[in-house]
């Protein structure tokens, strides 16, 4: 509790580490409207340790960025402790990934695909914590049992875990099964151990936060989805799209990041007024912007178009178009993206997969029944362009001079490449159509020779 108390100041709202969205910027604009405490995103522990640029670019922060804490992942102990020490005296932590459920970790073998392998994860923790010069901290994914899920947290701590955060989702709710966060197993993780736990999940307003504290006992929350469609949920404020947007630019023009993330952000802050069916042409237009003055540009667009209705110049009464998100407040506001519950998701996926719908069967010019795959193919050669009679359309057939491979078209020995470099090899020629330049080469070599040569003997008189 004194890390959590003296170190860090206490925080009850924190901004989780995401892959692609907790970058600087992000982080500035989230410490602006509330966040207390905020993560890098998961950084590869064995990327971290090897690449000096990758390694410069994850550590960028600067004085308002503080505390912060450094997220890695990885399965290999020694290589986790590498990187720790690079990275401890840029934080006031250092967080183990345990948590991260998407493909990726599954192919690197790290994050919530770690949390069977109890010895590997208390070694790690262990030789971290006796290692660095920084608390180590955790971040977790419960397990189907509540026993199992303290039994866990209870490992990780006398491993040396200073501080742990709980999602109460499983590893297998993620996508359009993600539903509900369990609040009920963080509480029992909270009253199992002495250290801060922080609840993770379901947290997309204040009310949420106010809630989630009284249910768990945690001493904090942590957002990740919900701070990205409302980066001022922590101030109790709805503020218009374009307004957090136009803030975040100005905070890339002083510390950039690349345009992938500037664009996921701004979908995101869009999202509700980009779903309106009328405005999909600015959605295509933040697809394809890929300069800062683009992004701008895009949202003052916006701006242009909600803020009448914002400032009551206008009266918004065309709801029929977003009613399909079940919005409370308007389209133009940040407010949570609420997701279909797993039971819908699967009930629709069931009806599709029982209805007795013929395929589509597609023919040829011909009338002959044909694969969808082959009729896309032929579709493609229809728009080609028809080639003039004039050009050769037959692959050239005329075979080398010394053997039977094809000759080069442009080769002026009229060999194939293999028979033309033996060739300029032995003779001392260069072929321009090979681009073999032994000739040139072996000159240039020469000269070279001769003037280091001359050079040492002015030296030596």
């Amino acid at each position: 509790m004194e890390f959590w108390r003296e170190t860090l100041g206490a925080p009850t709202k924190i901004v989780a580490p995401m892959v692609d969205a907790s970058e600087l910027a992000w982080r500035l604009l989230s410490r602006k409207y509330g966040a207390q405490l905020c993560y890098t995103p998961m950084l590869h522990s064995a990327n971290f340790a090897k690449d000096a640029k990758y390694r410069n670019e994850a550590l960028a922060s600067c004085d308002a960025d503080k505390p912060l804490i450094v997220q890695f992942c990885g399965n290999d102990p020694k290589i986790m402790l590498e990187a720790a020490l690079l990275a401890q005296d840029y934080c006031s932590a250092i967080d183990v990934n345990l948590g991260c459920p998407q493909a990726i970790a599954k192919r690197g073998h790290y994050g919530a695909f770690l949390q069977d392998e109890w010895p590997l994860l208390h070694d790690m923790v262990c030789l971290l914590s006796q290692k660095l010069k920084v608390p180590v901290t955790c971040k977790v994914r419960r397990f189907e049992s509540v026993e199992k899920t303290v039994n866990y947290a209870k490992m990780l701590v006398a491993a040396g875990c200073k501080m742990l955060t709980v999602h109460g989702r499983t590893r297998e709710q993620k996508g359009p099964l993600t539903g509900l966060a369990d609040w009920s197993y963080v509480k029992a993780v909270r009253e199992a151990v002495d250290i801060p736990v922080i609840s993770n999940g379901n947290i997309q307003c204040m009310e949420d936060v106010d809630r989630c504290l009284e249910e768990t006992g945690a001493v904090a929350v942590m957002t990740a989805e919900g701070n990205l469609y409302n980066p001022a949920l922590f101030l109790r404020q709805n503020p218009p799209c374009w307004e957090p947007a136009l803030e975040y630019l100005s905070l890339v023009d002083q510390y950039p990041c690349p345009m992938s993330y500037m664009r996921g952000h701004l979908f995101k802050l869009f999202h509700h007024v980009l779903s309106i069916p009328s405005n999909n042409n600015l959605r295509i237009q933040l697809g394809a912007a890929n300069t800062t003055e683009e992004f701008r540009r895009i949202t003052k667009v916006i701006k242009d178009m909600y803020e009448p209705f914002h400032e009551g110049l206008s009266v918004w009464s065309d709801t029929t178009e977003y009613d399909s998100e079940n919005l409370v407040l308007p389209p133009w506001l940040c407010q949570p993206y609420v997701r279909v519950c797993p039971e819908e998701h699967l009930k629709k996926v069931e009806e599709n997969s029982n209805k007795q719908e013929v395929k589509r069967r597609f023919k040829d010019s011909e009338g002959n029944q044909i694969s969808r795959k082959r009729m896309k193919k032929l579709r493609r050669i229809s728009r080609r362009p028809p080639k003039p009679d004039c050009v050769q359309t037959e692959k050239n057939l005329i075979k080398c001079a010394k053997c039977v491979n094809p000759l080069g078209s442009k080769c002026g020995f009229l060999l194939c490449k293999k028979c033309c470099k033996n060739k300029c090899f032995l003779e001392n020629l260069d072929c321009l159509g090979h681009r073999i330049l032994v000739k040139t080469r072996r000159e240039m070599a020469r000269f070279y020779a001769s003037k280091k040569n001359n050079t040492e003997l002015i030296d030596v008189s």
